[in-house]
């Protein structure tokens, strides 16, 4: 990155929109499409601070439907966890997982993620 494209922090409070809506726009930020010169191979991205994200509304039946899976390669060794026991839990880990599905899978998807800043 050049002195002239410094990374800009933007701040985003999460109460009461809705989670896809609201990581669409940080998933914006974050790849930097939101600025006038946008390269899809570079990593332009600004730093994202999110508030408030244990008020995220979720629409439908979302928290007692939507499953998570994770495998731990061994036969047998499927496991689920549904939205809205993660959400109790830990809430900031439900939107990483969000938001991660909507970057591109790209080598500096890891990077970009790690500007993502999430405060309860």
């Amino acid at each position: 990155m050049t002195k002239q494209q410094e990374r800009q922090k933007h701040y985003i409070d999460a109460t009461d929109k809705s989670a896809g809506r609201l990581a669409s726009e940080i998933a914006k930020i974050l790849r930097g499409k939101n600025k006038p010169n946008f390269d899809p191979a570079l990593d332009m991205g600004d730093i994202v601070e999110v508030e408030n994200i244990d008020k995220i509304k979720f629409t439908g039946k979302k928290l007692e439907q939507k499953k998570y899976y994770r495998y731990s390669g061994y036969p047998g060794g499927i496991k689920e966890t549904r939205l809205g026991s993660l959400q109790k839990e830990k809430p900031e880990e439900v939107l990483r997982k969000i938001v991660r599905k909507m970057l591109p899978a790209v080598k500096f998807r890891t990077n970009m993620l790690k500007r993502l800043i999430i405060k309860k």
